[in-house]
């Protein structure tokens, strides 16, 4: 396996069997051109952001993760999520799997959550899911108790959207 992000061995064998058939549908999942743009990056302005207070977002973002504290950029490609230290966002979470869950940000901007076949599950939206999903701008992705926004330029150029309008009928 070239990706160290990816590996299995610190799992037991029936995981370990579990994890890989994930790993396997997350690359495969990727495709030629996804494959090429993750290539082509410039990996060194994937940092964490501590969260402005008004002000903007750094021009470089197309996509993130937000939670009360921090701002994750999300780039093209892979962004691996869990507790080991080496994942794109590392959640220091005794509850959450080595290798919970990751993004998969396509060349065209579409995203899509891979449950990594964690052992607590990912939620999207309050809903527990089974292998993937495809994310939308402002849905709540959760693992464990570490909740986190996912957001999109042309979401956050858009504004919030206000509150839902009813009509009464009478």
């Amino acid at each position: 396996m070239g990706d160290p992000r990816l590996n299995s061995l610190h799992l037991d064998p029936l995981r370990r069997q579990e994890f890989r058939r994930s790993r396997e549908a997350l690359l495969q999942a990727r495709g030629q051109e996804t494959l090429y743009a993750e290539r082509q990056r410039d990996d060194s302005s994937n940092t964490l952001i501590r969260s402005p207070t008004g002000g903007d977002l750094p021009d470089h973002l197309t996509c993130w993760l937000r939670d009360k504290d921090f701002i994750y950029p999300l780039k093209v490609g892979l962004n691996t999520m869990g507790r080991s230290s080496d994942n794109d966002l590392v959640v220091e979470d005794l509850y959450i799997s080595r290798r919970h869950c990751a993004i998969l940000v396509h060349h065209d901007g579409s995203c899509v959550l891979h449950d990594m076949s964690s052992k607590n599950g990912t939620y999207l939206n309050g809903v527990k899911i089974n292998g993937t999903a495809s994310l939308r701008a402002g849905d709540e992705i959760r693992i464990c108790t570490r909740q986190f926004i996912f957001l999109t330029r042309s979401h956050a150029q858009a504004g919030p959207a206000g509150p839902p309008t009813q009509t009464i009928l009478g």
